[in-house]
């Protein structure tokens, strides 16, 4: 995707620049204080470009899902406070988005100054890709900039829509997320192994779908492996099952057969009789053993399946061909209860198991739930890249191997595209 960046402004010296940002981070409730950081981290590259290059920075995000316009507990005042903090300058929070105050702070601006607007769902128009709340975005600034890639999905007036009023551009994030996402789907290196984990098959059709076209191997874990097992057979118990999509989990496999794919289920697995029960027990799936009980559930991976994946990684490639190192490794979602000390060895080992691969490896490791993961097990410095998308990286590789663009990205024009600019004059001074 040859979209326009932020280094193709000629001039940025004194000019107003709305940067989308993603500081949807998680804040603790009782304390007000953010608990995670890191995309607000993440944003910095872009944002310190802006400021030494004598731009006035107008930064814009959600936060949550706040319900009937302006809600306290969904403030970006603790984003304020960490952006403050980091720059070691006040970084002014506006008391509205398009309101008296965000026009007031926005006209008093000087060249380097940072500001944020409240969030951004505080207006009603905000998730209905407003025109008029669009129009108001973009009166506020000479150029947007789109950098928030976790919310690149949505067609929404701060991430899509704004686009059309002023000149547009995306970040080095988003450039960076397109770039190694981009290639590794376009053309990755092979073998290309997919782990795919979390809760529901449901939530991961398309995406499995999608990467059956271009991965050598797929490894399943975490819930949605138990809708798997319903389908071959197995008795889950209480475990997480969708019973309405055990016919899609058999299209699944018998579409990997068809294409040659490799697709490795869990060949045991942990149980309890809750996901607060200490007391795990190991079940080895064999035609024996083909049912755990009634009142017990699946909460991770068995340790045969931690050496069965791990060696996969080392010795993969589709059915019947060569097999050898992973060369690209994407991984989405957590293959058992990891927030759980008890359930979380499967994910843990996993984790480690991608990152022990060799020099020239490209591994890709999904945001949301699976970053959390790889946090936690301390080996995020050993992971080429970490995307800052949960479910926008999801949608972008189906959308990539489909063809189809996102409307976050979509909006942003080509470098040869040239967009005619149509907006009312309402910047001030």
């Amino acid at each position: 995707m040859n979209k326009q960046t932020i280094k193709d402004i000629k001039e940025l010296r004194g000019k107003r620049v709305l940067l989308r940002c993603d500081f949807n981070v998680p804040i603790n409730k009782q304390t007000g204080e953010i608990t995670d950081n890191g995309r607000i981290l993440e944003s910095l590259a872009t944002i310190r470009y802006l400021k030494e290059s004598g731009a006035k920075v107008i930064l814009c995000s959600h936060l949550g899902k706040p319900k009937g316009g302006v809600d306290s507990e969904f403030s970006l005042a603790p984003v304020a406070k960490e952006l403050s903090m980091i720059f070691e300058e006040e970084v002014k929070l506006a008391k509205d988005v398009v309101g008296e105050d965000a026009f007031l702070l926005a006209s008093k601006m000087q060249e380097g100054d940072v500001i944020l607007l409240e969030n951004t769902r505080f207006e009603p128009g905000e998730t209905k890709n407003d025109l008029e709340l669009s129009k108001k975005l973009a009166s506020l600034a000479d150029y947007y900039i789109d950098d928030a890639f976790g919310a690149v999905h949505r067609a929404h007036s701060s991430i899509a829509g704004v686009a059309d009023y002023i000149p547009a551009y995306i970040g080095f994030l988003i450039e960076k997320e397109l770039n190694i996402l981009g290639n590794a789907l376009e053309n990755p290196k092979r073998p290309f192994v997919s782990i795919l984990g979390g809760a529901k098959v449901s939530e991961k059709i398309e995406v499995i779908e999608s990467l059956l076209e271009k991965a050598d191997t797929l490894i399943i874990g975490g819930g949605m492996a138990n809708t798997f097992f319903s389908a071959m057979g197995y008795g889950v118990g209480a475990s997480l099952c969708e019973e309405d999509k055990i016919n899609v989990a058999q299209k699944i496999m018998e579409s990997a057969s068809e294409k040659g794919v490799k697709l490795l289920l869990p060949v045991d697995v942990k149980i309890g009789k809750g996901i607060d029960d200490t007391q795990s027990q190991i079940i080895e799936w064999s035609e024996e053993t083909n049912k755990i009980p009634d009142d017990m559930g699946i909460f991770d991976i068995g340790p045969k399946t931690v050496k069965l994946y791990s060696e996969e990684l080392k010795r993969t490639g589709r059915i019947g061909a060569k097999e050898e190192e992973a060369k690209t490794v994407m991984w989405n979602g957590p293959l058992g209860v990891f927030e759980k000390k008890q359930w979380a060895e499967g994910t843990m080992e996993i984790a480690e198991a991608v990152s022990r691969l060799g020099q020239g490896v490209t591994t890709i490791v999904g945001g949301g739930e699976t970053a959390s993961a790889v946090k936690k097990a301390e080996v995020t410095e050993k992971i080429t890249h970490i995307s800052t998308g949960g479910g926008a990286t999801l949608e972008f590789i189906v959308g990539f191997i489909k063809g189809e663009i996102l409307p976050g990205i979509k909006a942003i024009p080509d470098r040869d595209i040239k967009k005619n600019i149509d907006i009312d004059d309402e910047r001030g001074s």
